[in-house]
């Protein structure tokens, strides 16, 4: 990163998004990791990230009596707990789905500017489909895909829906729309190219199945057989890590993708398994052994789905599985007992042990989607072939809520995980709902310090899903351009890669407005509002190659007359950047490194060889 250096924050032009955001801004602003929101002073805009002390958490409910959602009650009847203790109800809200759904608003921009801003439909809740190619065999991804498609041709109309897909990266596939025939267009495409998963090998599975079965039957010595368990123990390690950590990283980038979207976020996530839990478990510390090593990014991932009101809904891909015994195939002692892994498969000699273990793998698996459901306030579907009516049902349940607020009476910005308890007057009701948050000391980040530049190269990556926990357009244009005209245009080298650009450079201005609502300031001593930005260019060539880059950092230091000005017309800079001719990706991303937020976004840019 490059030294920041102090910018003047005069002339601004009009923010776009400012508008775009004025009617859903106000229940968007909860956004610390409690999912809350700072009380400001009186002179302070509205949503403004200032340092303040009271913190409010939201919670959203879904409340349903015998499968069907329990409508029209009132703050009376229920009761929350925080850590154990009691706490006042300061708000409460119940949101209805609507008979008629409202289409996303089209955003309509300038020539030659674009906007990190989702479209997304005037709903309760919002849907997000992800199909997880990366903890689910390639057989099982086919059936997933085959049941969508299904359910996309009886769809009730005007569900909205986001599709995602999972294998060494997270895809956007399709953003959020209503349009059936789009989704299922875009179900067909990714069904074309399916990819197997980048750490479940079902080949190399079935040579070590084959080897464990032969060293058994040969009566091996001791050495030989305590040799291979170390083996398998270790490649299973292996596998789960790479799983887990790459599991967390796109669960990350969801959440950060629907920061800006208002409401519940209902994240129906197709898997074979799910290899983490994302709270802490005292009942249950084994159950998720694998994950010990990631708490820090377990954290992060706990602290921005919940910041994002995301409920997750899993779905076991693998449908009713009958155990090895019942299949003709499981004679052999080599049989392959689940279908995702290969953590178990150690001297099994019989039918009877399969069956044993198959049980004891397929209750973990579930426990785990159960547990991940329960944390987030979603629920799970296992051993169903009805793929298509499980999405159909966690689109039902997760679009009726009631969203209750509190300030914990302890103030504990202690950056521990705190419990969330909610009772209901009827014990007949059932509650879901998310069991709990991590209190910040600070809107800084925590120590697994998501301002790294991790979190810059995962903005940067190309093809990955925009974030939107900092909103901005940009208008993308060559110095040529009329529009340019009589501006003040930058001289010298543009990038850190222009020496190595084959061919002539051709320089393109790039012009950003940021929405600073969603910045966090400090108030110096003498009332200045300080801010560290970092602005970041990264251009890919059609051959997915990195060919120049470009990382300014900024302090904004604000007067309150200046401060008052950006509230409304926001914060304007300009980078300039040398491209190659040819179809080029330009990622662009705006980084809060205060905070620890970031707001990306990707730009096609086609560069003229004249």
């Amino acid at each position: 990163m490059h030294p920041c250096r102090t910018v003047a924050l005069n002339g601004f032009t009009c923010l776009l998004i400012l508008a775009h955001l004025a009617a859903g801004q106000g229940q968007t602003r909860a956004s610390s990791a409690a999912q809350t929101s700072s009380a400001t002073p009186t002179t302070s805009p509205p949503g403004m990230l200032l340092h303040t002390n009271a913190n409010l958490v939201l919670v959203d409910v879904v409340v349903t009596e015998r499968g069907n959602a329990v409508r029209g009650l009132d703050k009376s009847h229920f009761h929350i707990l925080d850590d154990g203790r009691e706490q006042p109800i300061t708000s409460f809200d119940e949101r209805k789905p609507a008979s008629v759904l409202t289409p996303a608003r089209q955003i309509k921009l300038p020539p030659n500017t674009y906007t990190n801003l989702p479209n997304y439909p005037q709903a309760s809740a919002v849907n997000v489909l992800l199909l997880d190619g990366l903890n689910t065999p390639m057989a099982d991804q086919k059936y997933v895909r085959r049941q969508m498609l299904k359910y996309m041709s009886a769809i009730t109309p005007g569900t909205s829906l986001a599709i995602f897909t999972l294998s060494s990266r997270l895809r956007m596939i399709e953003g959020f729309t209503t349009d059936a025939a789009q989704l299922a267009k875009a179900l067909e495409k990714a069904d074309a190219n399916p990819r197997p998963s980048v750490v479940l090998d079902p080949e190399f599975d079935s040579a070590v199945d084959a080897t464990v079965g032969n060293t058994v039957t040969l009566n091996a010595n001791p050495g030989a057989v305590e040799n291979l368990q170390q083996f398998v123990a270790d490649a299973a390690a292996f596998e789960m890590d790479e799983r887990v950590k790459l599991t967390l990283d796109a669960m990350q980038q969801l959440a950060r993708y629907l920061s800006a979207v208002p409401g519940r976020k209902n994240l129906i996530w197709f898997s074979g398994s799910f290899p983490l839990a994302l709270d802490p478990d005292p009942s249950n510390p084994d159950l998720f052994e694998a994950t010990r090593n990631c708490a820090d990014a377990l954290r992060e991932t706990s602290q921005l789905l919940s910041a994002a009101r995301v409920a997750v809904y899993p779905v076991d891909a693998r449908g009713l599985m009958p155990p090895p015994g019942m299949d003709a195939a499981s004679n052999s002692p080599s049989t392959n007992l689940v279908s995702t892994g290969r953590a178990s498969r150690v001297n099994m000699p019989s039918a009877a042990n399969d069956n044993q273990e198959f049980l004891r793998q397929i209750t973990a698996e579930h426990g785990s989607m159960e547990l991940i459901a329960e944390q987030t306030g979603g629920q799970a579907y296992v051993d169903t072939n009805g793929l298509k009516e499980a999405v159909a049902k966690a689109v039902e349940n997760g679009s009726g809520y009631y969203t209750i607020g509190y300030v914990p009476s302890a103030n504990q910005n202690d950056g521990q995980f705190h419990k969330i308890q909610i009772r209901a007057d009827n014990e007949a009701w059932k509650l879901a709902y998310r069991r709990g948050y991590y209190a910040d000391t600070s809107a800084k980040p925590g120590a697994q310090d998501p301002g790294k530049t991790s979190l810059m190269m995962e903005a940067t990556l190309l093809g990955a899903p925009p974030a939107t926990q900092i909103l901005f357009d940009a208008r993308v244009l060559p110095v040529t351009d009329p529009a340019l005209k009589n501006s003040t245009l930058p001289d010298g080298p543009a990038g850190e890669m222009v020496s190595l650009l084959k061919g002539p450079a051709h320089r393109y201005i790039v012009d950003l407005i940021v929405d600073p609502r969603r910045l966090n300031f400090e108030i110096t001593p003498d009332g200045f509002h300080l801010a560290l930005i970092e602005f970041t260019l990264v251009a890919y060539d059609a051959q997915a190659r990195r060919v120049n880059y470009l990382d300014n950092g900024s302090v904004a230091k604000l007067s309150p007359e200046d401060f008052a000005q950006t509230t409304a017309k926001g914060i304007r800079t300009r980078l300039s950047i040398d491209l190659p001719a040819g179809q080029i990706s330009l990622r662009i991303a705006v980084h809060d490194l205060a905070a620890g937020r970031v707001g990306s976004l990707e730009v096609p840019v086609k560069v003229d060889a004249r």
